[in-house]
């Protein structure tokens, strides 16, 4: 029974057996042909990212242009040398064999570490400003880093250097948190951006797009050629930018500041607020931040006492003193409180009696019956106790917050302070924990109390003053809508009032008499603010200038820290700012000698100067 179905039974397994390799058959065949076929396109990517490395181009930054086309910043070439992406121990050993030739110190080396920690896919940045000298020792060692890939990419240059640190600001590799903000979402690590001023605020613009490019590399990461296929993107430069300011303006308040100073210059165009210059004193050289900054420059800015770092022109907040009163008048013209030609009931006797309060003049002798115009001359504080009494507290405080001294001004940087400026009477009741008496009229309406203001806000103030009443935000960039400030509800005969008082401060033996020019309207405020009485006071001087006869085409403010005398340390430095520009506009030679006072101490004439 057995022997009959023996051959239907290896029949059986034969079959079964020729299934089983058709099978497998089947399988090996559908194997070959979706690795062969379906995938062919996969493998040949992975073949090609084994011998490709992924380089990003970088795109030059826009150029920045000053009102005149002249450049400010701009783009050389340079070299960077990168690495590409290896394990962290290979990395360091690179970077270690690199320090002699590219000058590297230990920190840096630090710090370049955790930059590859944090992203180790891509390239990383070692430098981007090597110098010809040193890519060429690399270049001769190539068998000894075969990781590295050099290239010649944009650098930015600042052709006034220092004198347009503050508001250029400068650029650096993006930080690992910043690449986390939600800003730079799509920037990538060794990417350069603004880090501070205008390339930080115009950032996006200024950039461009970076382009991408292929480079063929050996079994080791050496690069033995380059690809160029339809994958290479060009890199698109960023915009240029064109500013209202003024460079040679700027490089003349820089080469005019003293360098034992520190302060502060705002120039704005008295037609349409655009900002002509912004210096800050001390300074700094924003080229030496480019590809890196040294790390014994940077110990020496960031622990110098004198924080050349510290933008004072719109950041340094300052009791503005005297040069306030002219909020005080004009806000008493609007509210009709008081008259151009009145004269205050009290005299000026060299003091003020208010219930069991006396507040002096700065004059002890007193300046007696004055107008508005003469109390603006002679900066007379009894006359502006009276008027600020007139207003009243309340009142004051709410016109002040109205013209925006508790804001900012909004001009186009990244950073700038707002103003310390009571918004309403419950400022008391929360800094101080009581409720203001009517005697806090006194110090506000002359420019202390609770007031700090930046150089920028008063030049704002001014720009008001200068025109119709209305001021707009200052702004860097040119633009043919400029944004909204804040207006004076003033008459021409009212703004003309305080125009005369101004005048009178220069031309009238007033406090900046000694200031005066030969060919223009020079007109303005001194102030003196003190905060620390154990210390010098500040020095200010707020004013405006333009041919004689015609309208103010320039707004100058000048903060001069612990100067003393706004009359002797700032009101020159404004007198000269106006001078130069307008002496440029009107085609007049540039003199060594502009100001009443320097004709008094080298002997020579001055014939416009009133007596």
């Amino acid at each position: 029974m057995k022997e009959q179905h023996h051959p239907h039974l290896k029949r059986f397994r034969a079959r079964i057996a020729t299934f089983c390799i058709v099978l497998l058959m089947g399988l090996l065949v559908a194997g070959f042909f979706r690795a062969q076929v379906l995938r062919s396109s996969t493998w040949a990517l992975q073949s090609d990212s084994n011998r490709l490395r992924v380089l990003p181009v970088p795109a030059p930054r826009g150029t920045i242009l000053d009102r005149e086309g002249r450049i400010i910043a701009d783009n050389v070439p340079s070299y960077s040398v990168s690495l590409f992406p290896a394990p962290l121990d290979s990395i360091r050993a690179t970077l270690e064999r690199l320090q002699p030739h590219l000058n590297l110190s230990d920190e840096r080396v630090d710090l370049l570490m955790e930059t590859a920690a944090q992203s180790r896919r891509l390239p990383l940045l070692v430098t981007a400003s090597a110098d010809f000298d040193e890519v060429a020792a690399l270049e001769e060692r190539r068998v000894e880093f075969p990781g590295i890939f050099l290239e010649m990419r944009p650098r930015r240059r600042y052709h006034a250097g220092p004198a347009i640190s503050h508001l250029m600001g400068y650029v650096g590799e993006i930080s690992p948190s910043e690449l986390e903000s939600f800003r730079f979402q799509d920037y990538r690590q060794g990417m350069i951006i603004g880090k501070e001023g205008l390339e930080r605020e115009y950032e996006e613009l200024l950039q461009g797009v970076h382009g991408v490019r292929y480079v063929e590399v050996d079994a080791v990461g050496r690069i033995v050629g380059s690809f160029e296929g339809h994958m290479n993107t060009p890199a698109v430069a960023g915009e240029d930018l064109h500013l209202n300011v003024d460079l040679e303006l700027m490089e003349w308040i820089h080469e005019i500041f003293p360098d034992t100073l520190r302060g502060a210059v705002v120039a704005l165009d008295a037609r349409d607020g655009g900002v002509l210059a912004l210096y800050s004193a001390p300074t700094f050289d924003p080229n030496q931040f480019v590809g890196g900054i040294d790390l014994a420059y940077w110990q020496q800015l960031s622990s110098d006492p004198d924080r050349p770092l510290f933008n004072r022109a719109t950041v340094g907040r300052y009791p503005p003193a005297s040069t306030w009163k002219l909020a005080t008048a004009a806000i008493g013209l609007e509210m009709g409180v008081v008259e151009a030609g009145e004269v205050m009931p009290t005299p000026c006797h060299g003091g003020f009696q208010y219930g069991n309060v006396y507040r002096r003049c700065w004059r002890p002798e007193g300046h007696g019956h004055l107008t508005l115009a003469e109390a603006i001359r002679d900066s007379c504080n009894v006359y502006f106790y009276q008027l600020g009494l007139r207003i009243s507290l309340e009142r004051l405080v709410e016109e002040g917050a109205r013209l925006g001294f508790s804001q900012e001004c909004g001009v186009d940087l990244p950073r700038e302070s707002p103003g310390v400026f009571p918004e309403d009477l419950g400022y008391w009741e929360e800094r101080f924990g009581y409720r203001p008496f009517e005697n806090e009229v006194l110090s506000l309406a002359i420019g202390q109390g609770p007031n700090d203001q930046t150089p920028l806000k008063m030049a704002q103030f001014y720009l008001g003053l200068a025109g119709d009443g209305t001021a707009p935000a200052p702004s860097l960039v040119r633009t043919s809508n400029p944004r909204e400030g804040w207006s004076l509800d003033l008459t021409k005969t009212s703004l003309e009032s305080l125009r005369d008082g101004l005048r009178m401060v220069v031309a009238s033996g007033g406090t900046a008499f000694l200031s005066s020019l030969e060919h223009w309207d020079f007109m303005g405020k001194t102030g003196t603010g003190q905060q620390d009485p154990s210390r010098p006071p500040h020095a200010w001087f707020v004013g405006m200038a333009g041919p004689r006869g015609g309208d103010p085409e320039i707004v100058v403010s000048v903060l001069v820290e612990e100067g003393e005398s706004g009359s002797a340390a700032a009101a020159p430095l404004a007198a000269k700012t106006a001078d130069f520009f307008l002496r440029r506009q009107y085609g007049i030679p540039v003199d060594t000698i502009q100001t009443l006072g320097e004709h008094l101490r080298t002997g020579t004439p001055a014939p416009w100067a009133v007596w």
